[in-house]
């Protein structure tokens, strides 16, 4: 990449000190004229209202009713720094996303406020202006110049595409000025905004206090703490993406349909892969590069977990052999530009065959995985689809010997002996945040019915660490998880992962057509 040590004093995120004693800028005027002259006049066109931005609106209005009167502040974020004067790519905070239908495309430090009226809340978006190409922030600044990083948007564009007002980053000064108590904010997307909001808190209040009575003053909030009402924001703002709108559930049913063609690609790699001292990594390298050619990113880090890898839940290291005769548990997801992701997990035979072993505990799976679907409907409790999952991993655990007591027994609270096998839970909701809604009360997710518009994962396994001696040699080292994406339908379940090979048969048929 270029050298980012010509940078002048104007740098962002601290970059030019990071790099002052190597800077070799030019800071004579006469390079500051002449850089600054001789560009073809630009011509800003206005694009057209985003395909989303009416949901965003409507989003916009449901949270506005739940908190009449009370100013709210939701960040995108800024980057993060990954080395010296390196970032990681930016992501906007998942809030800020689905409430401006700005996505891949957002700019660092933006900021929605709404701001109540008598009737609701005025939106507007506040972020960065991009500087003129006479200004030195265009060639000197490596974080926002468009020198070093490309054509910005504009203000008035923004403000065509998203349907929100939109003005310049200065001017957010004055809603901090304006803070009153009252004020909520989204703590976890940018500390530095939060710590602001916070001290224009604690000074209105202090002020209020000294004007009129100290016991007027309640308002108290430790830096650095959750502050229950910005928690509550939090909550709501988890809750609002329980029910996907339409626009949400074409966005995951081209997410997936992304992913099943990410899965294939690796699939028709599969001799390069096993050639490969870490064929673990081609695997992952491979699937990211359909989700870059698809989407924006991967939505998580894919698991690669060959062999005995596969019993380790999370093992995104991803650096081992992939071996003929062992299984791969593959489990990723593709994140298109508007941050929706899909999560599919599928495990099959490097070989194209499953030994019987293999076969049988991958069936198990597959059984359990059905009698989560078969109970998955309007009205049925969130946590119900783990139990019908559970069931038959204690039934299949039992009848393998597994277990001290039957199935029934290991079922009581008191037991969950066959939990040791399958720690994790069967299902999470999905959407922007590959967890979303993760933030919602215990009533509305675990403990909450299902509903239309729902979108969430059914994903037992089993897992049998190499070490674990409680069941035999054969099965140490065999990791086995099956995910699927369903949507709540009027009644039922949809599986838009349907198209993903699902039977030992199936898989199975599906590795031998790419060997």
């Amino acid at each position: 990449m270029s050298d980012t040590t010509d940078t002048e004093t104007t740098a962002s995120h601290d970059e030019a000190g990071r790099n002052a004693n190597r800077s070799t800028t030019p800071g004579s005027e006469g390079f500051k004229e002449f850089i600054g002259t001789g560009w073809a006049e630009r011509t800003d066109v206005l694009p057209p209202l985003r395909a989303q931005a009416p949901f965003a609106a409507e989003r916009r209005a449901r949270l506005s009713a739940l908190h009449r009167g009370t100013r709210l502040i939701v960040p995108a974020g800024d980057v993060k720094q990954r080395s010296n004067d390196t970032d990681y790519a930016f992501r906007a905070h998942s809030a800020f996303a689905h409430l401006t239908g700005w996505e891949s495309d957002s700019e660092p430090g933006a900021v929605l406020v709404l701001e109540p009226t008598a009737d609701g809340h005025d939106a507007t978006v506040y972020f960065r202006e991009r500087a003129g190409r006479d200004s030195e922030e265009f060639y000197a600044n490596p974080a926002i110049g468009e020198f070093w990083i490309g054509a910005r948007p504009s203000l008035e564009q923004v403000a065509s595409e998203l349907g929100l007002a939109a003005r310049d980053l200065s001017a957010f000064g004055d809603v901090i000025a304006a803070v009153d108590t009252e004020t909520l904010v989204v703590r976890e997307a940018d500390p530095a905004i939060t710590e602001k909001v916070d001290h224009a808190r604690i000074r209105f209040a202090a002020e209020r206090a000294l004007s009129t009575n100290a016991s007027d003053g309640a308002f108290s909030v430790e830096f650095g703490s959750d502050h229950e009402p910005d928690a509550a924001l939090a909550r709501d703002l988890s809750e609002l993406r329980l029910v996907k709108d339409e626009f949400e559930i074409a966005e995951m049913r081209a997410a997936i349909e992304a992913t099943r063609r990410g899965f294939g690609d690796v699939l028709s790699e599969l001799p390069r892969i096993i050639a490969e001292e870490r064929g673990e990594r081609l695997i992952e390298g491979v699937f990211f590069t359909r989700a870059r050619l698809d989407g924006n990113d991967v939505g998580y880090g894919s698991i690669a977990a060959a062999g005995p890898h596969a019993t380790i839940l999370h093992w995104t290291r991803n650096d081992g052999p992939v071996v003929p005769g062992d299984l791969v548990l593959l489990d990723a997801g593709v994140e298109l530009d508007s941050y929706y992701t899909a999560d599919i997990t599928r495990t099959f035979p490097v070989n194209g065959t499953f030994s019987p072993v293999q076969r049988a505990v991958y069936e198990a799976v597959r059984e359990a995985a059905d009698a989560a679907f078969a109970v998955a409907r309007p009205g049925a409790i969130f946590r119900e689809v783990h139990a019908a999952a559970m069931t038959v991993i204690a039934a299949k655990t039992a009848e393998w010997g597994f277990l001290p007591v039957s199935a029934e027994e290991s079922l009581r609270p008191e037991n969950q002996f066959h939990r040791r096998y399958m720690v994790h839970g069967t299902s999470h909701h999905l959407g922007i945040d590959v967890h979303d809604c993760a933030q919602a009360r215990r009533d509305f997710y675990l403990d909450g019915v299902l509903e239309p518009g729902m979108v969430f994962t059914i994903e037992p396994g089993l897992y049998f660490q190499p070490d674990d001696l409680s069941v035999p040699a054969e099965f140490r080292g065999i990791g086995v998880r099956i995910e699927d994406d369903v949507l709540v339908t009027a009644d039922g379940v949809e599986n838009l992962s349907a198209a993903f090979p699902r039977t030992a048969d199936e898989v199975e048929a599906w590795v031998r057509s790419a060997l």
